[in-house]
């Protein structure tokens, strides 16, 4: 798959992009509302033998127009584009958003992105997609606008779970703190995935027969601390159990900084430098601080049986969990 991280300036489309459907959207999450805008978008593709493509937005817009209080994103634009690539589309064009061009008006956007650049036979996006300077366009005027320029329009309601409850980036946002990953994982249509470097800890962990592989996670995670049943995935595919820890480790030290610490099932290699992938299948506990690392490694033994007991009788909510999870 394609990634474009230009706009229409810079970056040519190639010819066999052009004329496609494109799904238009942020897509933080990639979640199951999300999916219905983009299955619909290659669904059409598919009928039409047209290339599928993503018109997403880097940074997100409200980290632009608030940078002091950045919004968390769910998923960050590579593991955003591998979860739409096994979605199926063709290209995904991740447009630089700036205070510049929040200022190009809504026919100004539709003339110069979607009809000269990219061509489009169709826009597919949600019901609720505003753009232009002011959000003055909006789902009516993104109708008239293809009526005028020659492509079709399909908007899509709101996606509803099971519960009749609205399926959002903010309201899976708002369950990090509960740690309720297995609640997001029924939200989202896999399992919540983050993505960082494996740096180098106090190595703590190897002195007590658990080496970890540790992440620093984004400031704004807001994950609720404590231990976890993950799986890693490494860069070459590689997937392997584990158990992790996410937390300041108040057993050890006095000030840390938050980490996501993952002992990796049954393994011994090196995985500093690496930019691996940690998937959250449940929450077993709650960060504690113990008297002692004698009581800490007798737990740390405990929170990994536990553990490879979950894992073990796992299976793929959906094909896109398979990709990532399984």
């Amino acid at each position: 798959m394609t990634v474009f991280h230009r706009n229409e300036k810079k970056t040519p489309l190639p010819d066999g992009l052009k004329g496609g459907v494109v799904a238009i959207g942020n897509f933080d999450g990639v979640h199951r509302g999300h999916q219905t805008v983009l299955r619909r978008a290659l669904e059409l593709a598919r009928q039409r033998n047209v290339p599928a493509l993503v018109l997403t937005f880097e940074p997100h817009p409200r980290t632009v127009f608030k940078p002091d209080t950045p919004v968390f994103r769910l998923t960050p634009a590579p593991l955003k584009a591998r979860l739409l690539e096994a979605i199926g589309f063709h290209a995904v064009i991740e447009y630089p958003f700036d205070l510049e061009f929040s200022q190009r008006s809504a026919d100004a956007f539709i003339r110069s992105v979607l009809v000269d650049w990219l061509g489009a036979s169709e826009v597919v996006t949600g019901f609720d997609f505003h753009f232009g300077k002011g959000r003055e366009g909006g789902p009516a005027f993104l109708m008239e606008a293809g009526a005028r320029h020659g492509f079709g329009v399909t908007l899509l309601d709101a996606f509803r779970d099971e519960n009749a409850e609205v399926v959002s980036s903010t309201r899976i946002r708002g369950l990090l703190p509960e740690g309720a990953v297995s609640e997001m994982a029924g939200l989202l249509g896999y399992r919540y995935t983050v993505e960082a470097e494996v740096i180098k800890g106090q190595q703590l962990g190897r002195t007590l027969g658990f080496p970890t592989a540790n992440m620093a996670l984004a400031p704004q995670a807001n994950l609720r601390p404590g231990i976890y049943a993950v799986r890693l995935r490494r860069p070459d595919g590689v997937i392997r159990d584990g158990v992790a820890s996410f937390g300041y480790r108040p057993t050890v030290t006095e000030d840390g900084a938050a980490l996501l610490e993952t002992f990796v099932f049954d393994f011994s290699g090196d995985l500093y430098g690496e930019v691996c992938a940690v998937s959250f299948f449940g929450h077993l506990r709650d960060e504690w601080k113990f008297d002692g690392l004698e009581p800490l490694v007798a737990q740390i033994k405990r929170d990994e049986e536990e553990a490879r007991a979950l894992l073990a009788g796992v299976r793929p909510l959906s094909a896109l969990d398979e990709t990532i999870a399984f």
